[in-house]
This record gives C-alpha cells, sequence and structure tokens, in this order.
C-alpha cells in the first residue's frame, strides 16, 4: 500500500515539471537470447569450429542492437541507431531484411493520446507504412521494485499477442516435435529462421518496469500505458534496457510519423512478412547452403 501511495505521489509532484514543450530522449539496448539456435549446433558434426564462430558473429550483430527514442507527453519516434560495418564486412540485402525482421529497420512513431502506431518498413526494395492501434495490454502492477539508472522503477507484467513478423521470437520445436512423421526418424537441425522445424508462438510473456519519476506514459517499441516511462521492457526472448536518458534536451527532434510507403495495417503486413519467408524458404529448400545473406545456415544433410 505504501509503495502504491509513492507511486501517485511521484506521478502529481513530477507531473508540474514537464512544460508544453517539453522533450526527452532514451537510449534502449536491445538483447534477444540466441541460445535456442546454439544448442541446435552442438553435437553437429557438420559444423565446424570456424562455421559456429562466424555464425555465432552474424547473430550477435542481428540480435544486438541500440535504439533511440525521442519522445514529448503525447508522441515519440523510435529508431534503431545506425552503425558502421567492421572493415572486410558486408551487408548485403539479406541481412537487412532480417534486420528487419529482429526488431530494427524503419522509424517507429507513435501517439499515446489517439493511441496509434507508424511504422516504415522495407522488404525487397518494396516500401511499406505500418498504420494501426496501438496494441493495449492489461498491465498487473506490482509493488516489487528495483533501481535502473538511478531511478526507482515498478514492476508490471502483462500477455501480450506475438507479431508472426518479429522474428526474435523464433524457436525450434522440441526433438519429439521435430520427427518426420512417415519414417519416425529426426528431420535435419537448421539454424534458419525460415526452418520448417521452428515456429512463432502466439503468445509472450511481458516484463516492463517503469519509473514514476518521469510521468511519461511511454516506451520502446509499441509499449505504453504505465504511470511512467519504461526503462526495461523484457517480451519473450528480447531484453530492452534503459542505457541513457535526459530530460528536456536543447537539441529537440522532430517528432512526426513517416510517410513513404504503402498503406498496411500490422496485420496485413504479417501476411505479407510470412508469405515471403515461405517464397523464400522454397527457394533455399535442398540447397544446404548458408548464403551470403547470412538467412539460412543447415544444420545437416
Amino acid at each position: 500500500m505504501n509503495k502504491i501511495i509513492t507511486i501517485l505521489t511521484l506521478v502529481i509532484v513530477n507531473i508540474t515539471a514537464f512544460a508544453q514543450d517539453f522533450q526527452g530522449m532514451a537510449v534502449y539496448e536491445s538483447k534477444t537470447s540466441t541460445a535456442d539456435f546454439k544448442s541446435r549446433m552442438e553435437g553437429n558434426k557438420d559444423i565446424t569450429p570456424e562455421m559456429q564462430k562466424m555464425f555465432e558473429e552474424r547473430m550477435q550483430k542481428m540480435f544486438e542492437k541500440t535504439f533511440v527514442l525521442n519522445f514529448d507527453k503525447n508522441t515519440s519516434i523510435y529508431k534503431e541507431e545506425e552503425k558502421l560495418d567492421a572493415p572486410g564486412t558486408q551487408s548485403g540485402g539479406g541481412m537487412r531484411m532480417m534486420s528487419s525482421f529482429l526488431g530494427g529497420g524503419g522509424t517507429q512513431f507513435k501517439n499515446i493520446k489517439e493511441k496509434t502506431f507508424v511504422i516504415d518498413k522495407e522488404i525487397m526494395g518494396k516500401e511499406f507504412l505500418i498504420q494501426d492501434t496501438l496494441p493495449k495490454l492489461d498491465w498487473k502492477m506490482s509493488q516489487e521494485t528495483k533501481e535502473i539508472g538511478g531511478y526507482m522503477c515498478f514492476k508490471a507484467t502483462a500477455k501480450q499477442k506475438a507479431s508472426q513478423s518479429d522474428f526474435r521470437n523464433f524457436r525450434m520445436k522440441k526433438q519429439e516435435e521435430n520427427k518426420d512423421k512417415t519414417t519416425n526418424t529426426e528431420k535435419p537441425k537448421t539454424t534458419s529462421l525460415m526452418a520448417s522445424d521452428g515456429e512463432i508462438p502466439k503468445e509472450i510473456e511481458v516484463v516492463a518496469w517503469y519509473t514514476p519519476e518521469i510521468p511519461v506514459s511511454n516506451g520502446p517499441e509499441n509499449y505504453f500505458g504505465l504511470p511512467g516511462i519504461i526503462l526495461e521492457v523484457s517480451a519473450g526472448k528480447t531484453t530492452l534496457l534503459c542505457s541513457k536518458i535526459a530530460m528536456n534536451i536543447k537539441d529537440k527532434k522532430e517528432i512526426k510519423a513517416p510517410t513513404n510507403g504503402k498503406v498496411v495495417t500490422q496485420k496485413e503486413y504479417d501476411e505479407i512478412v510470412t508469405k515471403k519467408m515461405e517464397e523464400i524458404k522454397q527457394m533455399n529448400q535442398g540447397q544446404g547452403r548458408d548464403g551470403n545473406s547470412g538467412m539460412q545456415i543447415r544444420m545437416g544433410r
């Protein structure tokens, strides 16, 4: 009860500090667990140590990102921080496309007052503009607290429908699920994000940590709806942690929605991505290649 009173007090005290032209900036470090993929390489004689090292480096590059959130009281822009490739490395179209499917690429605008969002995405040279309503999460508030960057944060949890175009939640099926029903033998192991022995769950658990000391109901990606900005959120296998935050910044950014691309809903975009990935999977099926795109690495014959 005392902690709930503390939340309300912090909101009342701090909300008066936010002027009409207020703007803030937060940097988030994104990390997605690759343990599921690495476990499929263990004990596979077809994977040399050099191949494993190369694969892990590619996975780390795709699954560890930095994002910047520029926000005011009602709107925000969330975008991946661009990084230069190390000398000797290549970022082909396939790598960029997979990066987009793994939470990167494009500009994400959201209006928490109107509960809408807009994201521009590119697939194989085609631009799409996703316009839709922000997903409403049924947050369950907790009195559990922890400190993040000097701010006292409170815990909230929710269940979220997993986007079928977000491959960060891709998981390999268990061995008993990965057997050929006609021969009762295990299918070849693979780390492909287009593999037939993997799937994206229908629902994931979300754990968020927010601070009422910054009474802005915003956060990274599409997360919002708590009485304070979200400084950390774990959803499925991905964690977004705020590493830097600045309030009332002088170098204000223009916060407006992107406008380029074919307008689609989130559901329509998911269907387009699913269809494209199925087409690529069919093209690559049976070729047993690692590909320069970094999109498929076979782990068996």
